[in-house]
């Protein structure tokens, strides 16, 4: 049987090799988006995202279990504040006409390693009249916590309008 100080060291050193391990992790990514008419594509967009302060806390519950909620929902909006640290929720959310928060189809695709980064994909297709300049990725199918925000210039949609926004959370 192995001495109690002996198990003591090895875990000891077990947890500085998991701390080391998630002392430098970050959250990163891009947001992407296909505006769609007519079956034909009218415009590409690629942005950086940002994950904000309660979308963090989100992940480290989520790493350890005390949370238990998945980032699975893309929303979309009309609000035109950039982003920041402190935001919860999009400035001013689609509730109607298509654009309404929806369940993305998540997988998990290679950034730098294999399987590092987190993908949401999701068409909205549109049957109301939208100018959207924002996007989030959020944790339920209403309220929720919020992990990630990005605004961009307008894309004006119309109804028959598709727009496939992809969301890309790299864990560095």
């Amino acid at each position: 049987m192995e001495s109690i100080d002996k198990l003591r060291d090895q875990l000891k050193r077990k947890l500085r090799h998991f701390r080391s391990y998630f002392e430098g992790m970050k959250l990163s990514g891009v947001v992407e988006i296909l505006h769609l008419r007519d079956g034909e594509v009218i415009d590409t967009r690629g942005f950086t995202n940002i994950t904000v302060i309660t979308g963090r806390a989100e992940v480290a519950g989520l790493i350890n279990g005390v949370t238990s909620g998945a980032f699975t929902y893309i929303a979309l909006g009309e609000g035109t504040t950039s982003p920041a640290d402190a935001n919860t929720a999009l400035e001013s959310e689609i509730s109607t006409g298509g654009g309404e928060r929806s369940s993305a189809t998540p997988s998990r695709v290679t950034t730098d390693t294999t399987d590092d980064t987190a993908q949401l994909v999701n068409t909205f297709n549109f049957t109301a009249a939208f100018a959207v300049t924002e996007s989030g990725v959020f944790d339920a199918a209403s309220a929720g916590v919020m992990l990630c925000r990005q605004t961009f210039s307008v894309l004006n949609v119309i109804s028959g309008d598709s727009l496939q926004i992809t969301w890309k959370i790299d864990v560095d």
